[in-house]
Parts: structure tokens; sequence; C-alpha cells
């Protein structure tokens, strides 16, 4: 098997190429060429975090846990396994591995020593490519960058080097100075690119590799925009010319000159309040960058041609050396003045732009100080260890003081028994902490077919309607059915704006009989189109999100893994208030993380399942948690498999609406249930009722059941970028960000109403005051009664 190591560059096309190779990775498994997905199922990150120095965390592995020399040994040895799984099953000729960071991020010939380490046990035939660019172009696009990134230097540095005529790699790295993750002190922002002398790089990557075994290919713009790149892609790896082509991608028009600027000025500010102990993650860094953009022209790669002459005389070598660079790749585009910062116009002030991003730097940090006061307790980030409890023999303090001598009686039983709370099953699911997902584009249905469609009811929930909305559109949900009953927040008016758009249907549900709206809803939607002619059918309300753990995380990827399935059981994973008191306007999967254990078979409402099923007319009624009434003559059609993809027990075909002992599973797909959100929304959805029960109260016993945070899930906030970029799209409706604006002002009102009241703040400070153990938790939701 030859291994084909793609090392970069990630401004010279490598991540057009990854998607490319990520799209095509079943058509190429049957040619004998493996793009894995366990590395990252584009851009293989993990292959990158496994092989740095262990005392220089990147950024990557700063950012994704991996920071520390022993979690990266962990994450190197599971890389290994995984890999070696995917070898086995597919068994090819030609490995293809392609990472971003390899070319601009390995200074140290250990760092290439690990990398070689790590893949001779697969084959000692690797190759490595790299894709470059004429340095000046590939300098003021990867400036840019930086700059978003959180740079704080000009381009004095690189420029005072070219003219220098000193060795520009050795040059570099006198500026790679040590990490500071806090302060957002990394080398790979903040210093000069060491890898733009691309003889240099050649001759250390050939250090450790072999003699020959790199080659540099060109990085044509209009060619890795189109759909013709495949043939590059062949060409590069070797590949059989039969691929096929890809889908073409328009290049995003580079950053104003003038925007940079600011970007620059920002930066000084805002590494100013990380030196006084703020937190600014990487994400609202680059949201910020985004907030202060300005049109006007770029930089032109012809002002910086101090640097085209630097590297003039070792290009024309490597063209002759490399004939795929033969053509216009290292020809630097012709000179113009030398650069100086632009103008930022307007006026521009950082300080005062930094005061209006205040509020949002103070949230983050307060989660950054509570996230690491967890870890510190015990918890690790992703499905974690509890926090630290009191002995095994002793309650907590807060439970000897309010919980009934039946609950405390409870715990006694409980402890160590077969209903005991823990989070010990299932898998761990690297993949389900890797990097963003993707976004997905919308799918088009033909006429007649309305896909995946959500049928919902609401009441007073118009603040969290459109992130709702937006998620799962991202995942590939096609259509949406949503009655509603009782509104006074402007629920209606949002969802009439939806339909105005083409976005969702609704249906008023004000005169509905029976026993519940919620049951009277479900009735009338069978005699819709849209659910007749649905491919899939899913009920699930506004507090529920659909987490899917696979793949690039849409149903389309979940469906893959279960091409049999007719009904899919999502269990609850229920999510508490996290420790926020107050109502936000921000999103719901980003602000609430801590949950439940994946063990927990009491009380009986926290296994609790909805079901998504195909729509093949097996049943004649939707209920609140799954289908009823099955014919008989599709007893032996219907496969119901749980969130793992494996078959549930035969007693749901009929009845049952929660997962067992024998049947729970979440390592495929799970459903995130905000019941509470935060403790004024609690408040809030305690005054207004329920959509099902509308005879129970919804009190402290609803919260001793909801609010779960002994554990840590983040696996769902892989979807915030392309869940954030579809409700952008629907915000950028005025009439919508109109609507949506009232809601969270009648929100804030009402809570603060609640607060004023004292029935209503009394019940706030219990519910607050109630911080219980899991173990306590479930003994004294057991001694409530609640569960019927």
């Amino acid at each position: 098997m030859r291994i084909h190591l793609h090392i970069g560059t990630e401004t010279c096309g490598a991540p057009r190429i990854q998607a490319t190779l990520s799209d095509k990775r079943d058509q190429l498994a049957g040619k004998g060429v493996l793009y894995p997905g366990s590395p990252g199922r584009k851009n293989h990150t993990r292959l990158f975090m496994a092989v740095t120095d262990p005392d220089h965390p990147d950024p990557l592995r700063a950012a994704r846990g991996y920071a520390t020399p022993q979690d990266q040994a962990a994450l190197r040895e599971a890389f290994s396994a995984e890999l070696r799984t995917e070898v086995d099953r597919v068994q090819p000729d030609t490995l293809i591995l392609s990472a971003s960071q390899l070319a601009g991020s390995l200074t140290r010939k250990s760092d290439l020593e690990r990398l070689r380490a790590l893949l001779t046990p697969f084959s000692d035939d690797i190759r490595v490519v790299a894709h470059v660019d004429e340095q000046a172009r590939v300098l003021a696009r990867h400036y840019a960058d930086q700059l978003f990134s959180g740079r704080t230097a000009a381009l004095e540095a690189e420029l005072a080097l070219a003219r220098s005529g000193a060795d520009w790699r050795a040059g570099c790295l006198e500026h790679w100075g040590a990490v500071e993750p806090d302060r957002n002190r990394f080398p790979e922002i903040q210093a000069p690119p060491f890898w733009l002398d691309y003889a240099a790089l050649q001759t250390r990557w050939e250090e450790v590799f072999g003699a020959g075994t790199l080659t540099l290919r060109p990085y044509d713009p209009a060619l890795f925009a189109s759909e013709d790149l495949t043939r590059e892609i062949c060409a590069a790896f070797d590949l059989p010319q039969n691929i096929g082509k890809t889908r073409a991608a328009a290049l995003a028009p580079p950053p104003s000159a003038a925007w940079l600027a600011r970007a620059r000025l920002l930066n000084t500010v805002l590494g100013a309040l990380l030196d006084k102990g703020k937190f600014i993650p990487r994400k609202l860094w680059r949201r910020l960058m985004d907030e202060i953009a300005v049109p006007g022209a770029p930089i032109a790669p012809g002002s910086l041609s101090a640097v085209s002459a630097c590297f003039a005389a070792s290009n024309a070598r490597l063209a002759k050396a490399h004939p795929a660079l033969a053509g216009p790749a290292l020809h630097p585009d012709p000179a113009l003045p030398d650069w100086h910062e632009a103008d930022p116009g307007f006026g521009f002030r950082a300080t005062q732009y930094v005061a209006a991003f205040l509020p949002r730097i103070e949230k983050a940090t307060r989660q950054e100080k509570r996230f690491r006061k967890q870890t510190a307790a015990g918890q690790a980030p992703a499905d974690a260890a509890p926090a630290a409890k009191p002995p095994a023999d002793r309650l907590s303090p807060v439970a000897e003081k309010i919980m009934p001598d039946s609950a405390k009686a409870n715990v006694k039983k409980l402890r160590g028994g077969p209903f005991a709370p823990h989070n010990k099953i299932g898998s761990v699911n690297e993949e389900a902490l890797a990097a963003a997902f993707a976004e997905v584009l919308q799918r088009e249905l033909p006429p007649g077919n309305s896909g995946n469609v959500i049928v919902g009811c609401m009441k007073n929930e118009a603040p969290y309607i459109l992130e709702w909305v937006a998620y799962h559109r991202a995942i590939g949900v096609d259509n949406f059915l949503i009655y509603t009953n009782g509104c006074e927040d402007g629920t209606s008016e949002i969802l009439d704006r939806l339909q105005a758009l083409g976005v969702v249907q609704h249906r008023n549900n004000d005169e509905w009989k029976g026993n519940s709206p919620q049951q009277h809803a479900l009735n009338k939607s069978l005699k819709e189109d849209v659910i007749r002619n649905a491919e899939w059918i899913i009920h699930i309300d506004v507090d529920e999100f659909m987490n899917v753990r696979c793949g690039n995380g849409t149903l389309a990827d979940f469906l893959a893994r279960v091409p049999d399935a007719t009904n899919v059981a999502m269990t609850w994973r229920l999510f508490g208030h996290n420790g926020i008191q107050e109502f936000r306007d921000d999103l719901v999967i980003d602000q609430f993380d801590t949950c439940a254990p994946k063990y927990l078979p009491k009380p009986h409402t926290a296994w609790g399942f909805k079901t998504m099923f195909r729509n093949i007319g097996a049943y004649e009624k939707i209920s609140c948690h799954r289908p009823n009434k099955l014919s008989d003559a599709f007893r032996d059609k219907v496969k119901w498999v749980n969130g793992s993809g494996l078959p549930m027990v035969d007693d749901v075909l009929d009845n049952g609406w929660r997962s067992s002992k024998k049947s729970i599973g979440y390592d495929l797909l799970q459903l995130n249930h905000y019941a509470l959100r935060s403790a004024e929304s609690f408040l809030i959805k305690r005054q207004r009722g329920r959509a099902l029960h509308v005879d129970r109260s919804i009190g402290l016993n609803y919260w001793v059941r909801m609010d779960w945070g002994d554990y840590r899930d983040v696996t769902i906030k892989r979807n915030i970028p392309r869940t954030r970029a579809t409700l952008a799209r629907l915000m950028a409706d005025p009439e919508l960000a109109r609507l949506h604006a009232a809601a969270v002002a009648w929100h804030t009102a009402k809570a603060a109403d609640l607060q004023a009241t004292p029935e209503f703040r009394e019940l706030y400070d219990q519910a607050l005051a109630t911080k219980l153990t899991e173990l306590e938790r479930v003994a004294f939701a057991l001694a409530l009664e609640v569960d019927n």
C-alpha cells in the first residue's frame, strides 16, 4: 500500500481537495483508494494533533482538549487503532491522508519523525504532496487568516526579513516563542510563516521521509474552484482518471485591506483583555471580525514584491525540479509601491467596538471559568466523569436538608444496584468530538414528496423557534407542520411569517377538543398533504434537538447506517440549566451542555423516546412519543432500531415510549432534551402549563426530574456554525427579525414579572437551591411519585 500524505497548504486550496475527497470517499474505496474518515471527515486534524511535539500545543490541540502530553498520547493511540480498522476493512492499494496544518505548523524534526513513526506501521512507501503558489500571493492570504485569528503585528517583520537577505526560515522561527493559549499567543497565529521557503520545506521533509519523496504541485484558483478539480487530484495522488467531476465552488472574495487594518487594531485591544484574564473563544473572535467588515480593495500581492524578490532564484530552481511548477504558479504579480497598512476608514476606534462586544466576552469568560471549575472537580469535556460527590455512605448537605425520609431511604436502596445511574455505557465516539460539521445544501424534492417532516405543537415558544427550525433544516429536515394554541408571545406571528417565506406550515389549534391540544393536532395532521407525502415523519417539540453523532451529523448520514429501519427510537438525554439563571437570547445548543448520565433507568421519564418513522402506512395514528395502531399487514415489515442503530425489543411494535436497559443506545443519534433551559425560562414554562398534560402543574418535582448537570456533552455544538449560517439567512428577513426581537422582549418582561410574584420567586429560589448528586436526584424523583 502506498500512502500519499498531503501536507497543505490551507491558503493553497487544501480545503477544496479535502472536501472533494470526502465527497468521493465511497467511490474511491471501490477503486482501491481509501480517504479515511476516522482522522476527520475532511481535514485530518486528528492526524496533525497526534504528532506535534507534546510541549508545543498548537491552537487546535489547545481548543479541542488535547493540550497535555497525556491527552495527546491517548489521541495518538486512538487514531492509530481507528485508522487500522478502516484500512483492514477496505484493504486499499492507496491511502490518502490530508491535513492542512502539516506544512505550516510542524517546525521541528522531531515532529516529522513522530509523524513518520505513526505511519510506517501501515506502510513505509510514503509520498508527500504540497500545493503552493507564489509567496507574495500566499502571504497576502495567510496574513488575512492570521489577523482573523488574532494576530497583532503588521507585515513589517516579513518585509524586513525579505529585504535583509537572511535565511527566511531561520528568521521566521526566531519569532516562534512560547505558547500561551489563554493569551492567544500561538506562533502559528502571531509569527511570520516559515514555510514560504519551499526549498527549505522540501529539504526538511525529505530529511525524514527520504530524498525525492516530496512533490510540489501548483495552486490554480480557477481550477480549484471548478468541477474539473478532480483532474488535479488524480495527478497529485496518482489516481485513476475516471473518478468524475466534483461540485464547483466559488472562491470567497479576499477581505479588504481596510478590514484587515481594523482587524489588527481590534486584536491589540482584545489581546489586552486576554492579559486581564478574559476569555474569547475562537469562534466568537471570528464573529467579532465579521462585525467590523468594510468593503474595499484587498492587499495587492504586487505591493509585497520584496517577498517575491527574496524567493525568485529559489523558485526558478524549484520550477526545474518539479515539472508541474513550470507554468505561472511561481511567477510573481507585477511590482507595485511597497505595502503600507491601509486606513481603517470612518474614524475606526477599536476600543469603541470592544465596549459593544464586552457583554459577549464577559459571558464567554463566565462559561469558561465555570467549565474549568467543573473540570478541576473531575469533569472532562465531552461525556465526562461526574463532579466530586460526598462519601458513599453520606448525603450531600442539600439532600440532608430538603429531601424527605422516603427519598433518603431510596438513596440506600439505589446505591450500587441495577438502577444506580452512571455514564459507562455505549462507545466513546471520537468522531463526535471532531471539527465542526460542514454545511449541507437544502435538497430539492420531486413533486409530491415532502421529504423528512417534523410535526410539532407550540405554545409561547417564540424566542426559540428560529434556532430550532434553522438547526433541523441544517441537518436535513425538509418540512415542518406546526400547530399552536393559546399563544401570547408572538409564536403564531413568527410561524405565520415563516409560512409566508415557505419555510414551515402553521396551523391554529385554539379550537382543540379532547384530552390535550397536542393529540388533537396530531390527529388532524394525518389529513395534511405534507404528512401524507412524507418520507419520514418526526414528532418532536421545540425543546428537543435531534443530535446525529455520526458522519456529517445529518439525517442522511444516520439513515445510511440503518438502511432497513422503519422506526427509530430517539432516546432523550436530559440537559439541565447549566448554572444559567437568566433568560438569554442565545443558542440553546450553545448555552446548555451539562446533562444526565447515559445510564439512567429511573425515573422512567429519563429514558423516554420520540420516534422517527418511515411513512409506509404501517400505523394509523401518531401519538406524543410514537406511532400507534399497527396494521397487521405490516407487522413483519416494521423494524425498530435505537439510537445506536441496533434492533429494539419486540414489545415496542405495539406500545411503549421509553428505552430499557436492553434497548438503550445513544451512539449514533440521541434526542437532546432541553426541558428547562435557564431558571427564568423554567418559570415561564411553569406559568404557561403543558401541551400534553394540561391538568398537571410543572413545579419543583419537574425541576428535580429534569435538572441534570453531572455530566457534559458538547457533541451537538459541532452544528453551531451551520445552524448560525441557516439562522442568519432567516433573520435576513426584516419582518422575521422584528418579530423575534419582540418575542425576546416579551419573555424578558415575563421573567421579570414572575420574579416579582411571591409564588414564582419562591419556586425559583427552591429550584436553584436543589443541588443534588445524580443518585440523590433519582431517589428524590422516585419519592415525589410524579411518574404514574
